[in-house]
């Protein structure tokens, strides 16, 4: 369990899902209908659906591309974080809203898996929370051409290492969006 004190509560984390940073991703519309499952999942389970939206200045804030996917509509009350940089923790209220609501389990989902998924979940991890990644529910762009490895191979890899990854205290790991136990 979490090393986080009082904190028995599990949150489901949406990072990124938005116009621009998914409209070229690999498996986009398979992978936004199974975040779109795994949020009413969640919802049915009262578990808390915490939003986070990327800004940059090539991602401004108001633009089309910053929207989140019309096919993700975040319910009145759920919490939305903006950030700036990969890890979703560094400089936002990320984890003042997580306290708010005692969270000290998080289920990651979103994009982009090789950036802010990845930097999200060690974020996570080193904080003292359980981080979960959703295997069937995060995706990425093409970097193939600046030589990183095609995109499913990268979802692949990131699922691989998490399953694995462990620190004291703490748990890590990898479940399908079906097997997701929000209990």
């Amino acid at each position: 369990m979490s090393t986080l004190e009082n904190r028995p509560a599990t949150a489901l984390l949406v990072v990124d899902v938005q116009n621009a940073v998914v409209e070229g991703a690999w498996e986009r519309d398979a992978v936004v209908a199974t975040i779109v499952g795994l949020v009413e999942k969640a919802r049915a389970a009262d578990i808390p659906v915490v939003w986070v939206q990327h800004n940059s200045d090539n991602l401004v804030r108001g633009s089309d591309g910053w929207h989140i996917v019309p096919e993700l509509k975040p319910a009145p009350g759920e919490p939305l974080v903006q950030k700036r940089y990969a890890d979703a923790f560094e400089e936002t209220t990320l984890e003042q809203t997580l306290a708010d609501l005692g969270a000290g389990r998080l289920y990651l989902s979103g994009a982009q898996t090789d950036e802010c998924i990845r930097s999200t979940l060690h974020g996570a991890i080193v904080r003292g929370y359980d981080a979960i990644l959703v295997s069937d529910a995060h995706t990425t762009e093409d970097q193939s051409p600046w030589g990183a490895p095609p995109p499913d191979k990268v979802v692949a890899h990131t699922n691989l290492y998490w399953a694995n990854h462990s620190a004291p205290g703490r748990t890590a790991g990898t479940v399908e969006a079906g097997n997701a136990d929000f209990s």
